[in-house]
């Protein structure tokens, strides 16, 4: 089962690659004439630097001979070099992966940190006034933009209490507000997720065995059923991790984090093709690992689940 899961990794990829780089050459306007301003300056391209560009990017071929030379460039580990910096694609996403990984790591702390203490107490709680108000916190977190609680962030710790920078990456004072940005739609659905989980935990026989022990309640909570519910949270927590580097693409540009969303949105504003594919590729391949390791750590998580060929999970 494993190694059917991986060839329909495999298989997505190649459907992301494909996509990719069908979109990006079939959108209007020249890509030559974009590359030949971006190097000689606006207004300074002649058309025999374009011409001369178009032929040396291999641009005058058929888009699927374009597309057959990236992908063997591919399989060999070679992502191909930026149309506009000239630089390796692979040496841009290594110097931005830090930022990004920092900024993804940081935002899963502070959704962590929110969300597995709120939804333990609102389950605790439940239909309590405590409860209500986790609940409606947390509903609240789902359904603002991120880009619009990035502004509001913006509006009241940096430019009314000047708490935070707004831009640029340094110290951890830099990291604040794009992490909490990031961190507060995640913690809303994980701490739903987390009560749910609880709620479901604490109905069990075995829990109502050992109150009737005398067991405490916080011995109950956190050795006896944190445990079992925390599985499927632990499940979710590892897909929205992958989602995070998609995420960062929005908070990254409104904070000029300098990390690969901003490369992305950058590289779309130059038209330059090859870091773009690079830069979906890789978000692609990532969420695509963790979603297998997710899948896979699944059955070790919770032993009632096996992944069987002969079988459906029910």
């Amino acid at each position: 089962m494993i190694l059917k899961r991986g060839w329909l990794a495999l298989i997505t990829v190649f459907g992301v690659t494909l996509f990719t780089f069908l979109m990006v050459h079939l959108t209007p306007g020249d890509p030559a004439q974009v590359i030949a301003l971006a190097r000689y300056g606006l207004g300074d391209a002649t058309p025999d630097e374009i011409a001369w560009v178009r032929t040396n990017e291999g641009l005058d071929s058929p888009v699927y001979i374009q597309y057959a030379k990236w992908m063997g460039h591919l399989l060999q580990g070679d992502l191909g070099n930026s149309l506009i910096t000239g630089r390796p694609v692979i040496d841009e996403l290594l110097l931005r992966l830090p930022a990004t990984l920092e900024l993804a790591v940081a935002s899963m702390a502070i959704a962590l940190l929110i969300a597995i203490p709120l939804g333990i107490i609102s389950a605790i709680r439940q239909n309590t006034i405590i409860d209500y108000m986790g609940m409606s916190i947390s509903l609240l977190g789902i359904s603002i933009p991120s880009f619009w609680l990035a502004l509001l962030l913006i509006m009241f710790f940096a430019v009314h209490l000047n708490w935070f920078p707004v831009f640029g990456k340094g110290g951890i004072e830099h990291l604040v507000l794009p992490a909490f940005t990031i961190g507060a739609g995640i913690a809303a659905l994980t701490a739903r997720l987390t009560r749910s989980s609880m709620l479901e935990v604490l109905g069990q026989n075995y829990i109502r065995t050992a109150r009737s022990k005398g067991i405490s309640t916080l011995v109950i909570i956190g050795h006896h059923a944190l445990k079992n519910a925390l599985i499927p949270v632990v499940t979710v927590i590892g897909l929205q991790f992958a989602f995070l580097l998609e995420g960062t693409v929005i908070v990254e540009t409104i904070f000029a984090w300098p990390g690969i969303g901003r490369l992305l949105v950058d590289s779309i504003f130059n038209r330059d093709f090859a870091m773009i594919q690079g830069c979906t590729l890789f978000i692609a391949i990532f969420f695509v690992i963790i979603n297998l390791l997710v899948d896979i750590s699944y059955s070790y998580l919770d032993p009632r689940i096996r992944y069987s060929p002969k079988r459906n999970l029910r």
